[in-house]
């Protein structure tokens, strides 16, 4: 008798369908930002392959990341069917389980997240480099939800010390491994909601072209992005919760090492968003062959729908 031959991928049950475990060829990451410019500071990308004496890169155009530059590397990833798993660092929806609707006491409210991407990227049109910055103060019904201000607050914010959150914003507050701040918060060192928003105009300009976790299946092969929290791959490398921005070469190589990761070249500058990138690319190499990190316990058919869930948090 032939010897049995083991499939290249093995299946689980996860809510209402299948995802796949598999393995990937190559890592990335994309530190993020929400500054309404053509070639914002915070976008930086680091690409790392999966064997273990590869040495991440950290590259970019000559004139820096734009936000149409970064899609068309994606949609380039996706023609080519790159065994790529790519980080994102940005909420890639609004909290909706709370209170069953992203904007509650709106009947317009979208009913899950691509109809939110699709609405968003609708009604910023108009405005350049794919920001969302003038949309969400000038809607009437919009603004309504977001902190914009000191003394500018949405009458329908919420908790005027936290906002709302998702679940999985919930769970890394639990947990300790994010004090994660409300996407209906614009203002403050704290906020994320203004790069939330771009990224979500991104991923429905992507077009379902490159399949996105956990809305969509894993893949059997080609891209697939996750979205991630590079402080909580910093705190995987060693560095202290509320010290995990990198700034020098050597906190850099010591970080790394701690993941079985061979530094970089030297690179022209070691600034926190390209030192998040480099770290979460070694950690996303790390992290993703670990099957609990592809189903939390908390993640429903629901969020998985209309929140999504940040990867790493179990």
């Amino acid at each position: 008798m032939a010897a049995e031959r083991r499939p290249p991928f093995f299946f689980v049950c996860h809510y209402d369908y299948i995802l796949m475990m598999r393995h990937f060829s190559s890592f990335a990451c994309f530190d993020w930002s929400g500054q309404a410019v053509a070639y914002p500071a915070g976008i930086s990308l680091a690409v790392l392959d999966a064997h273990a004496d590869a040495k991440p890169k950290s590259t970019a155009p000559a004139q820096g990341w734009s936000r149409e530059a970064v899609k068309y590397w994606l949609l380039q990833q996706a023609e080519q069917g790159s065994d790529m798993l790519i980080g994102f660092d940005l909420s890639p929806a609004l909290p909706f389980c709370d209170d069953g609707a992203y904007f509650p006491g709106w009947e317009q409210s979208p009913g899950n997240a691509r109809q939110l991407w699709a609405m968003i990227d609708g009604l910023a049109a108009d405005e350049p480099h794919m920001a969302a910055s003038q949309m969400v103060r000038d809607h009437p019904e919009i603004r309504r939800y977001f902190r914009h201000g000191k003394g500018d607050v949405g009458d329908r914010f919420g908790d005027l010390g936290t906002g709302r959150l998702r679940v999985v914003e919930h769970v890394q507050r639990q947990t300790g491994q994010a004090a994660s701040a409300s996407c209906f918060n614009l203002v403050g060192a704290a906020q994320v909601g203004k790069s939330s928003l771009t990224g979500m105009r991104l991923f429905h300009q992507l077009d379902g072209r490159m399949p996105i976790w956990p809305f969509d299946p894993i893949p059997e092969t080609g891209p697939m992005l996750v979205e991630i929290y590079t402080s909580i791959a910093a705190m995987d490398a060693g560095l202290r919760k509320g010290q995990t921005k990198i700034r020098d070469r050597a906190t850099l190589i010591g970080a790394l090492d701690r993941m079985a990761c061979l530094p970089p070249t030297r690179l022209p500058d070691y600034s926190d968003h390209r030192t998040d990138a480099i770290i979460t690319a070694a950690w996303l190499r790390q992290t993703a062959p670990q099957h609990r990190y592809w189903q939390p316990e908390a993640l429903s058919a629901q969020i998985a729908e209309t929140e999504g869930w940040t990867f790493g948090v179990t």
